[in-house]
């Protein structure tokens, strides 16, 4: 045995070495390794990919939040479901770990840089109501190319800080906000001197329509939380059509945007035969401005919207936001049970069973006004306040359909009227130990002027029994705490 080993190696020896004498007689020139490049023509972060031109950089963020007193995560009030209620099924805190991936290639053409980015998310919450659940979102996923843009991306209409003037949470509204995309195509073009127009067609079906209610379908249990009919959007027949001018300099930023939404609506009743109304166009608009390096400190800044929308009312009342709320609280009236406040937000209203009794849709009016201001103490703390104010109004044709509908609920001497207000201020500390790890508490008041006045008799609703209801304002805080690494 000792001997055939002995012969096998011997004879692997002489093979490897007639082999490698034969391969130092070919003319074969080593491959060069393919070393990961630094492309700096596109700011810090890029390499190369290796053998191409394309340059790729790749980064996101892992997030922790904890939201007290509120109705969903990231800062949302106490202002409908169990939470409203403040009932014992409702958490008292909602807590929510995420992680965030983003990816950004670029690359030069003759048509200028060729882009694609796709930021998505991976998130475990708490939940609302007791549940507990994992998602995943696709936040941003589009292409950039001779000055357009294709795929999900933030909308046009909206100001670069989207809905966080200097908070956040996702509960300030009174301005429009998408800060998870939409599908669009729109075209930029750049003007020079930080000047810039875009037009865009953006998809309105997932974020920008609030309800379209048929007061006909209204009912006790609707109307106590916040719900004015039977929503009744048909199929989306055009995308919204957007157009945006901006100026962008040193001192900050100047912003005007328009939209203009299609309201189109499904039948009267259950059947094709019984009708339906015309459609309708709502518009909105929004201006929005940004001072920086303000003389209140190095780096302090000031961000604030003001818009209007009518039959658009998502441009106003941000898409993250419930569009009703049902908020109830204590009352000292002998033989009634609480009080209650009551709001709904809608594109627009319309009443009828039939083509014989149906009217034709009536449009919302909204207004807000949002802002914050951000100071910096020094490298590691800063501070910020915010606020907003969001008006919401019938006209008089709309207050009748839906009044119509209610006077059955109300007692006697009670005034019924749709139209509400809602006022928001808060504040936030951040501090940041290091580089790209902060941690942030914040704290917000909401205070909710609804119109109604007097009592209703209202069905069971949630853990709600049947009873005498107090219509009346009412206010909550929500608190948040938040700690983030950005990588």
């Amino acid at each position: 045995m000792k001997i055939v080993n002995s012969a096998m190696l011997g004879s692997a020896a002489c093979l490897l070495a007639m082999g490698g004498a034969q391969a130092a007689d070919l003319p074969v020139k080593a491959k060069a390794i393919e070393y990961v490049r630094i492309c700096s023509s596109h700011g810090t972060g890029y390499y190369y990919i290796p053998g191409t031109d394309t340059c790729i950089k790749l980064g996101g963020y892992l997030r922790s939040d904890v939201t007290f007193n509120g109705s969903g995560i990231q800062g949302t009030p106490a202002w409908n479901g169990n939470a409203g209620q403040k009932n014992r099924l409702n958490n008292y805190y909602i807590a929510r770990a995420r992680e965030n991936l983003n990816i950004d290639t670029r690359a030069a053409t003759e048509y200028g840089v060729l882009r694609t980015y796709f930021d998505t998310t991976l998130s475990w919450t708490t939940g609302t109501d007791g549940v507990a659940a994992g998602t995943l979102g696709v936040y941003f996923a589009f292409i950039q190319f001779a000055g357009f843009t294709i795929g999900k991306a933030v909308s046009q209409f909206d100001a670069p800080w989207t809905g966080y003037p200097g908070n956040i949470g996702d509960g300030l509204i009174g301005g429009h906000a998408d800060n998870t995309g939409v599908n669009q195509f729109s075209y930029t073009a750049d003007f020079g001197q930080g000047v810039s127009g875009t037009i865009s067609l953006q998809d309105q079906v997932a974020y920008y329509q609030s309800n379209l209610w048929n007061t006909s379908g209204l009912t006790g249990a609707t109307f106590a939380t916040g719900v004015y009919g039977t929503n009744s959007f048909g199929g989306a027949r055009a995308p919204d059509i957007v157009g945006m001018i901006r100026v962008n300099q040193a001192w900050g930023l100047f912003q005007a945007s328009v939209a203009a939404h299609n309201i189109h609506s499904g039948y009267y009743g259950a059947t094709e035969t019984s009708g339906y109304p015309s459609d309708k166009w709502g518009w909105a608009g929004q201006l929005a401005l940004s001072v920086k390096n303000i003389p209140t400190g190095q780096g302090d800044h000031i961000e604030i919207t003001v818009g209007y929308a009518d039959g658009a009312s998502r441009y106003v009342w941000r898409s993250q936001v419930a569009p009703s709320f049902a908020m109830y609280d204590g009352t000292s009236l002998v033989g009634v049970y609480q009080s209650l406040g009551i709001a709904g937000v809608s594109d627009g209203v319309f009443a009828g069973t039939t083509s014989a009794n149906g009217t034709g849709i009536e449009t919302t009016r909204l207004w807000g006004l949002r802002g914050g201001f951000t100071h910096n103490w020094d490298a590691y703390w800063n501070s910020a306040i915010f606020g907003a104010y969001t008006s919401v109004s019938y006209n008089t044709t709309a207050k009748s359909y839906v009044c119509a509908a209610v006077a059955a609920l109300l007692t006697p001497g009670s005034a019924c009227n749709p139209d509400f207000n809602v006022a928001q201020i808060g504040g936030n500390t951040r501090w940041t130990p290091v580089k790209n790890l902060t941690f942030t508490g914040e704290a917000m008041y909401t205070f909710v002027d609804q119109k109604y006045a007097g009592l209703a008799a209202l069905p069971a609703v949630g853990t709600k029994p049947a009873a005498l209801y107090d219509l009346r304002d009412q206010s909550t805080w929500t608190f948040s705490i938040r700690a983030q690494r950005n990588w």
